[in-house]
């Protein structure tokens, strides 16, 4: 039997084997199992110390008798039973952080190709047309607010670093500071958004965030801005959106995520020249279950000098 057990699952398309294999690569002192059917789980799961999925279900987690930890393979843990979890004394970690790199690149990106019109580029590619156009403007000397700075969001401001811009980061707890050159809180959403040229939704959707931006907030931002979501669509105000971007009151608006999602076909946003659609493919990385393998790592050597499975990265309580 094996010490750490890999439910067979994928995330973004990436196989569970291949988190079983970087596993393997990284605790070459614990034995890893994938297992690769209903019925290997079943008989695999009562042995395991560490169990690695994207969910548990109360009839696997019954059989985990030497469970002490479960690998969440999700950043979000809102689906799993936490207090199923508890009863039987397990740890429970999240995948927080490992979408950063590549969700922060694709903020970046769409910053880059607005700003500089690669779009218009790319149109006239098409029509083999040699006729010249003008940029958007320039990100150096630009201010860009960044709502929310966890693992992404810092991300986001990390990248934003060598690009010569200020930054303003707005949090739930303002009081602990940040990454940016400014913070501020939720309530001073506002304040946070004069003079700014981007703003990049970077926040989880909770109650306190759900329709976060509304027709107020938008305008508050100034009309040459851009703003980009790569949160949860339900943050921002669809409806305050769209009117923002016809009346021309934002100038540009790029989405990974909508409300609603998926986006129905004859939505206005599919067609407002000003706003950029992508189907909340962000968070797609090759290397998401490497990552995921590097946390689960990080924890068991902690787990091998602490004798304790209390404290570890990402710990959901």
């Amino acid at each position: 039997m094996a010490d750490i057990v890999v439910l067979n699952h994928s995330v973004h398309g990436v196989p569970a084997a291949e988190c079983a294999d970087a596993l393997r690569e990284r605790v070459d002192d614990r034995s890893v199992a994938l297992a690769e059917s209903a019925a290997a789980e079943r008989e695999l799961v009562p042995e395991a110390e560490v169990i690695v999925g994207s969910d548990l279900d109360a009839d696997l987690l019954a059989l985990a008798d030497d469970l002490r930890l479960f690998a969440c393979t999700s950043a979000g843990t809102d689906r799993l039973d936490m207090d199923a979890f508890r009863e039987r004394g397990v740890a429970v970690t999240s995948a927080s952080g490992v979408h950063g790199p590549n969700i922060a690149e694709h903020v970046i990106g769409w910053i880059l190709l607005i700003t500089r019109r690669l779009d218009e580029g790319l149109r006239r590619q098409e029509r083999a047309e040699w006729r010249h156009f003008q940029a958007f403007g320039e990100l150096q000397g630009s201010r860009v607010c960044v709502v929310g700075l966890g693992a992404i969001g810092t991300a986001v401001v990390e990248r934003l670093e060598g690009f010569g811009v200020e930054t303003v980061g707005v949090r739930y707890t303002p009081e602990k500071g940040g990454p940016t050159d400014e913070v501020y809180g939720f309530d001073e959403l506002l304040e946070a958004f004069v003079g700014v040229d981007y703003v990049v939704v970077a926040c989880p959707l909770t109650e306190t965030t759900r329709g976060l931006i509304g027709g107020d907030e938008l305008a508050a931002v100034p009309v040459d801005a851009v703003l980009v979501n790569i949160a949860r669509g339900p943050v921002v105000d669809t409806d305050a959106l769209v009117t923002a971007l016809r009346k021309n009151d934002l100038h540009a608006a790029a989405l990974d995520v909508t409300d609603p999602e998926p986006l129905p076909a004859d939505h206005p946003l599919w067609s407002l020249g000003n706003a950029y659609v992508t189907s909340h493919v962000s968070g797609y990385t090759p290397r998401y279950l490497e990552r995921v393998a590097d946390i689960l790592a990080r924890n068991l050597d902690r787990v091998d000098e602490t004798g304790s499975y209390a404290d570890l990265e990402n710990r959901v309580d």
